[in-house]
């Protein structure tokens, strides 16, 4: 009986719970949010083209459509009183400056959490200001990140009593920062200061009511004394983020940070700080996640107060002066570690005493990249189970490809061992890995066949690198069974044969393709027929043949072409003008003949790795070296390179519209006609090559308006005229820059004026052969003459025998001139004989 009481109480609750539930929100709550409509989109004119803003979930213009506000896009509702709880307004309103009018948050009673980030909010309306918000009694989370806010803010939001999480990072703070303003939130939890100009803070009478603050962000600030006396103080300190504060001693750890008992997060990267860790570390007991990286931190690690942290989960050590063992030893007590991470500029050491104990922890994420110190896979990776990223790159440890770490490690995704003494066959796991996503071997000395089945037994692979290693044999056609694969590199190995059709067929993802300084064969009509998605082509120092294919202008998003060092043949196809993204063009020292095309084009900018692990290099020659451009760089340089060919013609005035272009090279080549003067458009060139051609004129004064031009060459070939004045870059330019071309000079030349010369060196015997095609029989001559002579008088006589009017009119010519002939003679000789020149 007291059973079906019992239920009977707990029905009519749930039902009584169900009338209060709201049908939608509060009629003046919607015409609140609909007046915050008008004051954001009102005030930004570029809001609706706004890129950054259409990759949040909700759609502020679609506000209104329906009567029920709790469903519109960043709002959220109490599902029982239908009271507005949340507003997260982030990167609505795009443009300059702007000013708030606060209170139209005014009707949201209920509000907890009120998100404005990324607004280009430079403050508030005067008499409008978040002040007017304390009335807001539930709000407990104001995000106003992003923004412009200045110091002002900060007195503004003394009556929010309520509040417990406040973002103010990335706004325009600076300067000595009174923090005793904040004392009057007393609920305050969470604080974020970080990434201002912030250059310290002043506390005359302390922070009694911040002494409950768990969360303290002051990242990018100038910490002083001061505040650090003030931290110390704060006994419920969770977390501390003091990185980039141009700390540059252990002081401060000792001021007060090593006496916050509670805190479970430490951040203190990025700055300069000398000397060994203080032993007061090993007070911080409850300490989880631990920054340390990029300082001068010095001392061996096993001396250390971190042997003491056993309750660290994640440790940053990268960038120091620490002596740290491979063996990791000192953690092995460390039994909840899950992130160890040490990169650059610390000693890793292997220890002579390596005793085969088994550590407590089981690691996650192992980066134990650095300094070279040889040895072989440290005992305690082969009692790792759970690892998902092992990078063990530049450490110049021997032994065979770690098969077993791959077996231990099902849940492995990315495997890092670049630069090591790494030899033999790569051996694959016995059974097929199904998470891994990244394998990195290069640098190392594998030899031996790709694994035929490495497709089969790697089918998940997005990012492959073998390269610089002593690979031989042809590539698996395996290879086509990852069909998540986006980056691959082989490059300069033995490989040999043709680019197998499964690769080239099973690419649908494929972006990177780097195979160059390899032995490959076969035409370039196979290569990659149908990869919608690539970007990077390099199949250069190949022997590979064949023409350009047509097809070429369906890789509507290739950026960078590198096909130099190969054999070749036939014209540029036009259908590489198709190609849009094109930044680099490498067809150099190949057999291409045709013309130029005058629709070429090469685009700065075009394309960025999709993710930050890729390390891939692009060969490329630039002012006469060449160099090779990681993924980082690829995106600063754009060239086209078609030295070494034969190709003919005029260089098309077209090239000259490049204007972002930075590498031209047409040397080496059987151009003829003028430089372009559109040349000097060329705002961005920094290497211009134009030697070994037949190029012939002026050299075009408007050159000198190149002004980023490093390296000038059109050495040998027919330009006449003066060199170009010595100005701006043409000032640091030599003689070889213009050496053979006779007919140039003005400086640098050693010739100030034209000095007729022989043509270049021609044969004795073709020399006699041309003046033996221009003797002429003079007895031949005369006779020719004579009768050309006579047929001209006959021909005369036969038109004025025949034509009365024609005779006519040369009778009475022949008259003229005889009297004019007359007068003259009787004119002068009477002159003459005035002047007693002549004698009877």
């Amino acid at each position: 009986m007291e059973i079906m009481k019992g239920c009977w109480i707990l029905v009519m609750i749930l039902l009584l719970q169900g009338s209060w539930c709201s049908d939608g929100c509060l009629e003046h709550e919607r015409i609140a949010l609909l007046q915050l409509k008008f004051e954001f989109i009102s005030s930004s004119s570029s809001y609706y083209s706004s890129s950054y803003y259409y990759s949040h979930d909700y759609d502020m213009p679609l506000w209104g459509v329906n009567t029920d506000c709790c469903n519109w896009g960043g709002v959220k509702c109490n599902t029982t009183t239908g009271h507005v709880v949340e507003l997260s307004l982030e990167g609505i309103r795009r443009g300059g400056d702007w000013y708030l009018n606060a209170s139209l948050f005014l009707p949201f009673q209920q509000l907890k959490n009120l998100s404005l980030q990324g607004n280009n909010i430079a403050g508030c309306i005067k008499n409008e200001g978040f002040e007017r918000l304390s009335v807001l009694d539930n709000l407990e989370l104001l995000d106003l990140s992003f923004n412009h806010f200045n110091n002002n803010i900060l007195s503004s939001l003394s009556g929010l009593s309520s509040l417990k999480f406040l973002y103010l990072n990335y706004n325009r703070l600076k300067g000595i920062i009174n923090i005793e303003e904040l004392n009057y939130l007393a609920s305050l939890k969470s604080l974020d200061f970080s990434d201002n100009a912030i250059e310290g803070f002043k506390s005359p009478h302390g922070l009694p009511h911040l002494k409950d603050l768990e969360y303290l962000e002051l990242d990018g600030s100038i910490i002083n004394n001061n505040i650090l006396q003030s931290i110390g103080v704060m006994s419920s300190l969770k977390k501390l983020s003091l990185s980039s504060c141009e700390l540059n001693d252990t002081k401060f750890l000792n001021q007060g940070v090593c006496k916050l008992k509670q805190l479970q997060e430490l951040d203190i990267s990025d700055n300069e700080i000398s000397g060994s860790l203080p032993s007061c570390l090993a007070n911080l007991t409850s300490l989880q996640f631990l920054y340390l990286s990029s300082n001068n931190f010095v001392g061996n690690i096993s001396l250390s107060p971190l042997r003491d942290l056993t309750n660290l989960e994640l440790l940053e050590l990268s960038d120091n002066l620490f002596q740290i063992p491979i063996s990791l030893s000192p953690f092995f007590n460390h039994s909840k570690l899950k992130f160890f991470e040490n990169v650059g500029t610390n000693k890793i050491y292997a220890e002579t005493n390596d005793q085969n104990l088994t550590p407590k922890f089981q690691l996650d994420h192992l980066s134990f990249s650095g300094y070279a110190c040889g040895g072989v896979f440290p005992k305690f990776l082969y009692h790792q189970h759970n690892l998902q990223y092992v990078d063990l790159s530049s450490l110049k440890m021997g032994g065979g490809f770690p098969y077993w770490l791959l077996e231990n490690n099902t849940k492995l995704e990315g495997l890092f061992l670049e630069n090591n003494s790494l030899s033999g066959l790569l051996q694959l796991p016995h059974h097929s890995h199904m998470n891994l996503s990244e394998l990195y071997i290069s640098d190392n000395f594998f030899h031996g066949n790709i694994p035929l089945q490495i497709g089969t037994y790697l089918p998940r692979l997005r990012y492959m690198d073998l390269s610089s290693n002593d690979f031989n044999g042809s590539i698996p056609s395996s290879f086509g069974n990852m069909s998540f694969l986006r980056s691959l590199d082989l490059s300069n190995n033995n490989l040999s044969g043709t680019i197998p059709k499964h690769l080239t067929m099973d690419c649908v993802s494929l972006r990177e393709v780097y195979l160059s300084k390899n032995q490959l064969q076969g035409s370039l009509e196979d290569a990659f027929c149908d990869c919608p998605e690539l970007a990077v082509l390099d199949l250069s120092h190949n022997n590979m043949i064949g023409s350009i294919p047509s097809g070429i202008g369906r890789f509507s998003q290739l950026s960078y072409m590198i096909l130099g060092h190969n054999n070749i043949e036939g014209e540029i196809p036009i259908q590489l003008c198709d190609l849009t993204q094109l930044s680099l063009i490498d067809l150099s020292h190949n057999n291409i003949s045709g013309h130029i095309l005058p629709c070429l084009r090469s685009t700065s900018n075009s394309y960025m790795p999709v993710e930050d692990t890729m390390d891939e290099a692009l060969e490329f020659t630039t002012k006469s070296r060449s160099y090779s451009y990681k993924s980082g760089m690829l995106s600063y340089i754009s060239g086209i390179d078609l030295s070494c060919n034969n190709l003919t013609g005029q260089i098309p005035i077209q090239i000259g519209n490049l204007n972002e272009i930075h590498v031209l090279n047409l040397s080496h080549n059987n151009l003829i006609g003028k430089i372009p003067a559109s040349f000097s458009n060329l705002s961005q060139v920094e290497s211009l090559d134009l030697s070994y051609n037949n190029l012939q004129g002026h050299i075009p004064s408007q050159l000198t308006e190149l002004n980023f031009l490093e390296v000038f060459n059109v050495s040998y070939n027919n330009l006449s005229g003066r060199t170009p004045e010595r100005v701006a870059q043409f000032a640091t330019f030599d003689e070889s820059s213009y050496r053979g071309n006779p007919l140039l000079h003005g400086w640098p030349m050693q010739k100030n004026c034209i000095v007729m010369v022989s043509p270049p060196s021609t044969s004795r015997s073709s020399i006699d052969d041309e003046e033996s095609n221009f003797f002429m029989d003079m007895g031949v001559f005369y006779v020719s003459f004579g009768v050309a002579y006579i047929m001209v008088l006959l021909a005369i006589a036969i038109v004025l025998f025949i034509n009365p009017y024609w005779r006519h009119v040369w009778f009475y010519f022949i008259q003229i001139s005889i009297d004019n002939c007359y007068y003259f003679i009787v004119d002068n000789f009477a002159f003459l004989s005035k002047l007693k020149l002549f004698c009877r």
